[in-house]
């Protein structure tokens, strides 16, 4: 089974879903040295394995990430108000509200026959534990699992549920906090202390995810005890990513002058440039996820086509001024050079 300690390159490209992750960016930082994550969430099964069989083609060692589905939420009356909050941007956008279904759960069952199918050296999870029926599948095909989490509490539950290694994601994450339920604030813990507390509770692997952004933050991850670390805004502009181009221009915009968490767009707490619709919604929308990610997807789509920065989910970690526009393999090749080119196992244990 893989062991992330076995990368030339302790580089990850993290699993960014809506379009920035593609083969091409995961095949880069492998083919570099590193390894990536394809992002599963919102795609269908038959495109996930289209994009698999892409990478598959071009490097050996790389990975899928899927979304824990949860339970839909008891939020009906808090989704309605908030359906009628966004008829103006309906209206503004020339967009037809859709009725949101709580019960979506983005294909998760189908996508994981799939990955016990046709098996992928590592699977991970968001938004919640892989269950212990599910690791147990994916450990019968010879797939390394990885649970995304942001607490201690997380971590042991996870750990419990049988997950080979831990991606430990500070506040500093761009796009979706990996909270398990919904509902939890954003603690504001950074990436450096959660891997502290993390790694005093479980001997599991650990993968740093938030924040990272250059050399120094990658040497002082692995000094706090992750194996390795995974990066996402600091791909976001590099060729091979599928971000858009006003996603991409707002990163260098001196007109978006910072991030914030928000729940604005999807019911869920993420991080993203702070924009017009964000000042306007972030107070009102509800902890309802997948609702009101279903409520503003047309929205988002709309402003994308009339490049309406102001509209669109522009998710970025709190490093996002650092992220550059070099091939992908170029960029984790450089960051790891600026860290000193240390040895992951012994620099932990300076």
């Amino acid at each position: 089974m893989f062991d992330f300690s076995e990368l030339r390159l302790p580089v990850i490209a993290a699993p960014m879903a809506g379009g920035p992750s593609t083969p091409e960016l995961v095949a880069a930082v492998a083919a570099a040295g590193g390894t990536g994550f394809l992002a599963a969430g919102y795609k269908t099964p038959e495109t996930l394995r289209e994009q698999i069989e892409r990478v598959r083609g071009e490097v050996p060692v790389f990975g899928v990430n899927l979304f824990v589905p949860g339970e839909p939420s008891d939020r009906a009356e808090e989704v309605a108000f908030y359906l009628a909050e966004l008829r103006g941007e309906a209206e503004r956008y020339a967009a037809k509200l859709p009725q949101p279904d709580p019960a979506d759960r983005d294909r998760f069952e189908e996508k994981l026959d799939l990955l016990e199918r046709e098996p992928v050296p590592i699977v991970s999870f968001t938004f919640g534990p892989p269950p212990e029926e599910v690791v147990q599948r994916l450990h019968r095909v010879g797939t390394h699992v990885v649970a995304s989490v942001t607490t201690v509490e997380e971590a042991l539950h996870a750990e419990r549920n049988g997950a080979d290694t831990l991606t430990v994601q500070g506040t500093e994450a761009g796009g979706h906090r990996a909270t398990f339920h919904p509902d939890t604030p954003d603690d504001e813990v950074s990436t450096l202390e959660l891997l502290v507390r993390v790694r005093a509770a479980t001997e599991l692997p650990l993968l740093a995810a938030g924040g990272i952004s250059d050399g120094i933050d990658i040497a002082n991850a692995l000094r706090a005890g992750a194996t390795a670390v995974q990066l996402g805004t600091a791909f976001l502009r590099c060729p091979e990513a599928g971000t858009s181009g006003p996603h991409k221009d707002a990163l260098i915009d001196p007109r978006f002058a910072e991030t914030t968490v928000t729940r604005a767009f999807s019911g869920r707490n993420a991080r993203g440039l702070r924009n017009r619709f964000i000042a306007e919604h972030d107070a009102t929308a509800p902890a309802a996820y997948p609702e009101v990610n279903q409520l503003t997807k047309p929205l988002r789509a709309a402003a994308a086509a009339q490049a309406d920065q102001d509209g669109l989910a522009l998710w970025a970690g709190t490093g996002y001024r650092e992220a550059g526009d070099d091939p992908a393999g170029r960029i984790a090749t450089r960051l790891w050079e600026e860290a000193g080119s240390p040895v992951p196992g012994d620099f932990a244990r300076d």
